[in-house]
């Protein structure tokens, strides 16, 4: 026999071992149209690949697939594919903490290897689908697949940008990781025309797509890192650093990622890095925290929040009466 009909009988013997639990080999022998011992070969060849088929007791014997240490290729039939394919594109951007990115790889995966007519059934089922999200963005499933494509093979890829004013410029990249915050997803790349990293959000992006053009692996920053800080400090007018009589992880849980970063200090303090373009916009964030605080830098955020606490006082104290009714 030859070694593509060895391998498709293998390919059958996986797919029957996943549809039930258990067989035995005479039932295994009848549906593959092969003796026992083939079947016991063919289940050999399995576990070389790293299935875990077990061999079950009693009269006539049989076998099952079980759990094994590491987790083996899964076959799917058609009905399964588009179950799969749908769920992963409602979680690539769900809002299930540490998902979306799993979520997107594995849908990547299963992409590439869909036929045309499942991944358009796919597509219509996702199109045809709401769900009830948190506050953020939503990101075409088309463009995190074509990106996790491009971060893997090292292809650069084009789009159109829309920058904070709505003006719109082509830009071509070369794309490491997407980072995923709980509002948006974002692209850590090297902006060719720039000569320099970058980080982009995936909503103003248009017209995405990945050329055939290869590029080296370059270094490069730890992307969650980057993104923080361009999210958080770089792009505005003001970066404020204020010392908190609080843990970080107080402080965390108040203070998203995209906002600002928090550093520890020790001794149950730790450091605010918050970047704004208004000062007064930074002290009463700070104060609505609640905690005890102290403005390392700039010197013009203590007289902004001297002013907005003598506005604060005036605010609470008792109406003169001769103030207007």
């Amino acid at each position: 026999m030859s070694v593509e009909a060895t391998t498709e009988r293998v390919l059958r013997l996986l797919a029957l071992l996943q549809h039930r639990p258990s067989w035995t080999a005479a039932e295994l022998a009848a549906e593959l149209r092969v003796t026992d011992r083939s079947v016991r070969r063919d289940v050999g060849r399995l576990r070389a690949l790293g299935y875990p088929v077990h061999a079950l007791p009693g009269v006539g014997g049989g076998y099952r697939l079980g759990a094994g240490a590491r987790m083996p290729p899964l076959l799917l039939d058609d009905d399964e594919a588009i179950a799969t394919g749908v769920s992963l594109r409602l979680a690539s951007g769900g809002t299930v903490a540490g998902t979306g990115e799993a979520a997107l790889r594995a849908l990547a995966k299963l992409d590439q290897v869909m036929p045309p007519r499942l991944r358009a059934e796919v597509r219509a089922v996702h199109a045809a689908t709401a769900t009830l999200v948190g506050p953020g963005t939503e990101i075409d499933a088309e463009v995190l697949v074509t990106l996790a494509r491009a971060c893997r093979d090292l292809v650069r890829v084009r789009f159109r940008y829309a920058d904070s004013r709505g003006a719109e410029r082509e830009r071509t990249v070369e794309p490491v990781r997407m980072v995923a915050t709980s509002h948006r997803w974002y692209l850590m790349a090297w902006d060719v025309d720039r000569g320099d990293w970058r980080t982009f959000r995936l909503d103003r992006m248009r017209e995405v797509a990945a050329t055939t053009w290869q590029f080296p692996a370059r270094e490069h920053p730890e992307p969650v890192a980057y993104v923080r800080h361009s999210i958080a400090e770089a792009p505005y007018r003001h970066i404020a650093r204020v010392r908190l009589l609080a843990r970080p992880d107080q402080v965390r849980e108040l203070v998203p990622p995209q906002v600002a970063h928090v550093e520890d200090d020790g001794d149950g303090r730790c450091v605010l890095v918050v970047g704004a373009d208004d000062l007064d916009w930074i002290a009463l964030q700070v104060a609505r925290l609640g905690f005890e605080a102290e403005v390392l830098e700039p010197d013009a955020l203590r007289e902004a929040a001297a002013a907005l606490a003598r506005r604060l006082a005036a605010m609470g104290a008792p109406g003169r009466p001769d103030a207007p009714g």
